[in-house]
Order: C-alpha cells, then structure tokens, then sequence
C-alpha cells in the first residue's frame, strides 16, 4: 500500500494552462489500508466518546458536591453562634427558676420578684421560639434510650421504674440545629442496682 506522492508533469512544460481531469495525482490506496484506517479512527472516536461521558460524569458529580457544600454552608453557618447562644440561654433558664423559687415562697410574696419571674419567662420563651425559627431544638432525652451522638453519660442513676440503658435525668440540655447537634446533652443513665 504505497502512497505516489509526485504529481504527473507534462512533457512538454511551456503550457500553463489548466490540468486535464484525467492527469490529477493518484494516491492508490488499498482497501486493506483503508479498513485499517477506518478501524482507527472508529477506535479513537469511542475513546473520545468515552472521556467525554466520564468528564460530563466528574463535571456534574462537582457541581451536585458543591451545591450540597453551599447549602449546608447556608444552613450551619450560624453553628459556632448558636454554641454561643444556648449558653446563654441556660443562664437565663438557671435564672428564672431562682426567680420562680424565691417569687413563691410564702413568706414573702413580693410583687417585684414576681414581675422579674414573669418577665424572664417571657424572655426564655421568645428565645426558643427564635431558637426553633432557626432551626435550633433543644433536645429533651429523658426517657428516651441513650444515644452517644446526641448524649454525654455524667452519671448512673439506679434503674427504678425504668429500663437500664434509659436516660434518666439531665443536668445540661442539649441542642440540635437542623438535625446535627451542636452541643450534646449532659445525662444521667439508668442501670441495674447491684447488691
């Protein structure tokens, strides 16, 4: 399969005019050399095909990857002052209970301290109501099963009424945001009593 690459010249040389039709280079190519070609060229489009799928695959497995990104970026972006926040809220709870103690008491029923109690209290519940517009929940375990990724064991409670493994007090609450928790609760765990 040998390619003429030399165009036919004219004997003459003096004419310049257009070549006949019949006297335009050949290039004899055998049909062996042509199914070799063909086949390829057929080889390298399938390998571009394929790199070209894969590329559109990886291309659009980043954008879903950074879109997921973005989205939880949106909606945790406020973890580390939400950390801030339930710290406070727990002072402000530890608070209105002392107000709602010594309010009660008997022996002294003073007005101020009530208002004070009442005016806390609205100021606790208006905090978790804007907890809950964000997405933040305070995590209420008692009763529930341990769980270590949403609970921190402090102590064993002897099971009394109760199941062993069941959370059975809370010293700290726990808060969620949007499902992840940001701030595990401090439990009390139920367990068999030894004798």
């Amino acid at each position: 399969c040998a390619f003429s690459t030399a165009a036919q010249q004219r004997s003459t040389g003096d004419e310049c005019g257009p070549e006949d039709p019949s006297e335009e280079p050949k290039h004899p190519l055998s049909g062996c050399a042509l199914e070799h070609k063909a086949i390829k060229l057929e080889e390298q489009v399938r390998d571009l095909t394929e790199r070209y799928r894969r590329a559109l695959a990886d291309s659009e497995n980043v954008r879903r990857r950074t879109q997921k990104f973005v989205e939880d970026a949106k909606l945790f972006g406020i973890q580390s002052f939400c950390r801030d926040l339930v710290e406070v809220a727990d002072i402000l709870e530890k608070t209105a209970e002392s107000a709602a103690g010594h309010a009660e008491e008997p022996s002294d029923p003073n007005p101020a301290l009530q208002k004070i109690y009442e005016g806390l209290s609205l100021l606790e519940a208006k905090l978790q109501s804007v907890f809950a517009k964000h997405g933040l929940q305070k995590m209420n375990p008692v009763g529930g099963r341990y769980d270590p990724y949403d609970h921190e064991i402090v102590c064993h409670v002897p099971a009394e009424g109760v199941q062993p493994g069941t959370v059975a007090l809370v010293t700290q609450d726990g808060y969620k945001l949007h499902g992840r928790t940001i701030r595990h609760a401090l439990v009390g765990v139920a367990v068999e009593a030894q004798e």
